[in-house]
């Protein structure tokens, strides 16, 4: 009989066990060294970016660290399921393969996540309707989003403070033990500013480590609409003028004409502004890791790039507050042949970063 009730609770322990075991390595990292602040610098390869303005919170190796384990941590849900990597997924440009990222209990947000990386060159808000100034400011609100993690962020700091690992790290990173939702999103900050993507093939290609081939060369042009004796008879996209320097994009709020008014369900950056000038306008997003990062627009009706082509190509829906770099393009389109369609997403996927979508200090530390 009392062999009978050790086999059952071993049964029943097994499962915390293992949960346990698997936070264990982090834990025994943290544990095996002094808890003691170091604001020791941490480095960043900005490529061929600028230099970017740190402002007031200059990334450190204790709050990167930091950042990355809140931001895989998936206590800050109300049941321990979900984290900020569940809905923004490194080997997918740190977006969502889903068209609505999947809350706790199943619940489906408003519209698809964006990607997270480069994020020290965004410099207009965040979120696809700019309702979050600063990138602190948006770590937190998918914790307390009812679609989301549906969490307060006075429970978070309670099950981080009866955490081995959290108090440790928090001495590390801040200089003492205490726990504070505002830390928490400096160091998510910190986490996020540290991803930055800038080895893909067109970077090297600019820096004389690789050539493209003549159709990525062909889509290159048609991109920037640049003249090329090369490719005489070729028309441009100008996909440029909306998705221009390093980052491809251009910080800005823009109706791309996805509907017409009485299907514009989703008001957009009006909804934050308040003016009828921004319905239907979301964020520019960056088109580097493109090929990584569908389905694509605000509510990921796009499932492949050669519908999101197609679109610009001759699909723009003019309405109130279209923007007008697009509203061109219902007269006549792109007049994009074929060809061109195959060369011009050739290129977008030179965008693509391999480095970054395996770089180990990104990934999931549990």
């Amino acid at each position: 009989m009392k062999l009978k009730k050790s086999v059952v609770l071993i049964a029943l322990l097994t499962p915390l066990v293992f949960s346990l075991c698997k936070r264990e390595p982090e834990i025994a990292i943290n544990m095996s060294n002094n808890a003691a602040y170091d604001d020791t610098p941490y480095d960043l390869d900005y490529g061929r970016f600028a230099e970017p303005d740190m402002g007031d919170n200059a990334l450190t190796i204790e709050g990167v660290k930091l950042g990355r384990l809140l931001f895989y941590e998936t206590q800050l849900s109300k049941d321990n399921s979900i984290s900020c990597g569940s809905c923004h997924i490194q080997e997918k440009g740190f977006s969502d393969p889903n068209r609505l990222s999947e809350g706790v209990d199943g619940s489906l947000g408003k519209r698809q996540a964006m990607p997270v990386f480069n994020m020290l060159w965004h410099t207009n808000e965040f979120f696809w309707d700019g309702r979050a100034h600063l990138l602190r400011d948006q770590s937190l609100m998918p914790i307390q989003d009812d679609l989301e993690m549906k969490e307060t962020l006075e429970n978070v700091v309670i099950k981080l403070n009866a955490t081995t690992l959290y108090p440790i790290q928090f001495i590390k990173a801040f200089g003492d033990s205490e726990i504070t939702s505002e830390r928490m999103s400096l160091a998510m900050e910190q986490f996020m500013n540290s991803i930055i993507s800038n080895q893909s093939k067109y970077d090297k290609y600019l820096d004389g480590q690789a050539s493209l081939t003549d159709s990525e060369e062909r889509g290159r042009i048609l991109f920037s609409a640049e003249y090329n004796p090369g490719f005489p008879n070729l028309s441009g996209a100008d996909c440029a003028h909306c998705h221009g320097g390093n980052n491809f994009d251009n910080n800005r709020y823009m109706n791309n004409g996805l509907d017409s008014e009485p299907n514009q369900t989703d008001i957009g950056r009006e909804a934050v502004t308040e003016d009828p000038k921004d319905r239907a306008a979301f964020k520019v997003p960056s088109l580097r890791n493109i090929e990584l990062t569908a389905p694509y627009m605000h509510d990921g009706r796009f499932t492949t790039l050669e519908e999101v082509v197609d679109h610009y190509d001759h699909g723009i829906v003019i309405s109130g507050s279209v923007d007008p770099a697009l509203a061109f393009s219902t007269q006549t389109g792109l007049q994009l042949s074929d060809q061109d369609k195959i060369d011009l997403i050739s290129f977008l996927k030179t965008l693509t970063d391999e480095e970054m979508i395996a770089d180990e200090r990104f990934s999931d530390p549990f």
